[in-house]
């Protein structure tokens, strides 16, 4: 009896432990990622309650951003320590965290030029295939994040396959109308809508398959596997930068008899997912997905800009598959309040409805934050290469709100179908960790209901509110 007590003693030690042991960071504008008071639990809830359900939804993967040669570029600016302290914000577990990041193939927008991996034409048996260049620039900036966070997991996807697998010759989808000439497309060149923009030849398809395999092969001897691809950035539109069209179609057909076939010949367990796909439309993507020979292959798909519109009803329809958030949206080099909050509609919607990653954009650009093509993007960081100064703005630390706590295999515990300023997860060791927005501009008292014990907060106007329990 005395021992039976000792230990009902114990649990009941170690569960008001638990329930009393919370950290609550928030961010609001000009005081981010500060320490809250302590909390203490109450029977009472003194608002309306918001309760945490213990079910589990989907299992997360990872959270990162995308590593961009102009990044790495505006990185090198900085002296070494410099350089080490930002990358140890974005990647040590203590800090953002970052585990699961995005690699361009070949250019992307934020490439500093147009580039693949194989630029000699007709090179059907990928002789000429190197990834020099990235051991110059990418890898470099992948390796310095390495050092942070060793375990972290890469996805990958092309802007364009090489420039004479395409029909037009050209790595840009349409002529720069804001600058003329700017580009080198010829206007008579343009792709057009909705057709297909890599030459649908045997040779060049084989080509394509072996491209993708000697990318993976070749990424995983430097010590960066490639956990999956997504076969095209975009594939529904054409762009004046490094961009390819393809209908769901044509994209079931080169997955399904060439490149999962060429996978499978190799050896290559890395997933295939359909995407990045723009488009709200999910009958687009059904066509790829219930394709015959290609469904096999299929792992997940990724969305990204208007594919917002079409995850919540693929989701539900292809529960076997994994669904992917590929990149925020970008904003126009805002770096405000209201780009966080936008992306924070973003993080709740695309994880609300199944992705078990999410990818920021541009992590670290100059204080310019514009591509070659002249868009001028948001970032999480802004490096002054003139004054050698760092600046972290709202997105970085709504990103660390997310991140910090929420670590690979984590469940995303269901809360309210209808309230998105609310986020929960529960880690592999069992630690739980909430997140909450108030995007209005009063403070706002809140009841947060677990396991039938409440927290009552006061939310600060227009604040990020991380809860680790």
């Amino acid at each position: 009896m005395r021992k039976q007590s000792i230990i009902i003693l114990t649990l009941l030690a170690t569960v008001a432990q638990t329930l009393g042991a919370l950290d609550w960071y928030s961010s609001s504008p000009g005081d981010c990622w500060h320490r809250e008071k302590a909390v203490k639990w109450s029977q009472i809830p003194q608002a309306q309650a918001i309760t945490i359900s213990t079910q589990h939804a989907q299992q997360i993967d990872g959270l990162g951003g995308t590593f961009n040669e102009l990044g790495w570029d505006a990185l090198c600016c900085l002296d070494e320590s410099q350089r080490q302290e930002v990358m140890r914000q974005l990647f040590a577990p203590s800090e953002c965290n970052f585990t699961y990041c995005r690699l361009p193939i070949g250019a992307s927008d934020f490439a500093m030029n147009y580039y693949s991996l194989n630029d000699v034409a007709d090179d059907y048996e990928m002789v000429n295939f190197s990834i020099a260049r990235d051991r110059h620039i990418l890898l470099r900036y992948v390796k310095a994040a390495q050092q942070f966070q060793p375990t972290l997991k890469f996805w990958a996807s092309p802007w364009s396959p090489p420039a004479w697998m395409k029909v037009s010759n050209h790595y840009a989808g349409c002529y720069d109308n804001d600058k003329p000439n700017h580009n080198g497309m010829p206007r008579a060149l343009e792709q057009e809508l909705p057709t297909t923009g890599i030459k649908m030849m045997n040779g060049v398809l084989n080509a394509y398959a072996l491209y993708f395999a000697k990318y993976v092969q070749a990424y995983t001897a430097e010590g960066v596997p490639i956990e999956a691809i997504c076969i095209q950035n975009e594939p529904c539109s054409t762009q004046k930068y490094a961009s390819c069209t393809w209908r769901p179609e044509d994209m079931a057909y080169f997955v399904g008899n060439f490149l999962g076939p060429r996978f499978e010949h190799d050896g290559i367990k890395t997933d295939i997912y359909f995407g990045t796909i723009n488009r709200d439309n999910p009958a687009f993507t059904r066509v790829a997905l219930d394709d015959p020979k290609a469904k096999k292959y299929w792992r997940g798909v990724g969305f990204q800009w208007d594919g917002k519109g079409a995850i919540p009803y693929i989701n539900k329809e292809y529960p076997h598959l994994k669904m992917m958030h590929t990149e925020a949206e970008c904003g126009n080099g805002s770096n405000d309040w209201g780009a966080a909050e936008h992306t924070w509609w973003q993080m709740s919607h695309y994880l609300r409805n199944g992705a078990v990653v999410f990818s920021y954009w541009n992590m670290v650009l100059d204080q310019h934050g514009t591509s070659p093509w002249g868009w001028k993007q948001n970032s999480l960081i802004t490096i002054d290469t003139e004054q050698k100064t760092v600046t972290y703005h709202p997105e970085f630390y709504l990103m660390k709100h997310l991140c910090h706590s929420v670590k690979p295999g984590a469940y995303r515990l269901v809360t309210p179908e209808d309230n998105e300023q609310i986020l929960a997860f529960e880690n592999p060791d069992g630690q739980v960790t909430v997140l909450l927005v108030n995007r209005t501009d009063q403070a706002q008292t809140l009841s947060l209901n677990w396991q039938g014990r409440y927290l009552n907060l006061q939310l600060k106007a227009h604040s990020f509110n991380t809860i680790i329990l």
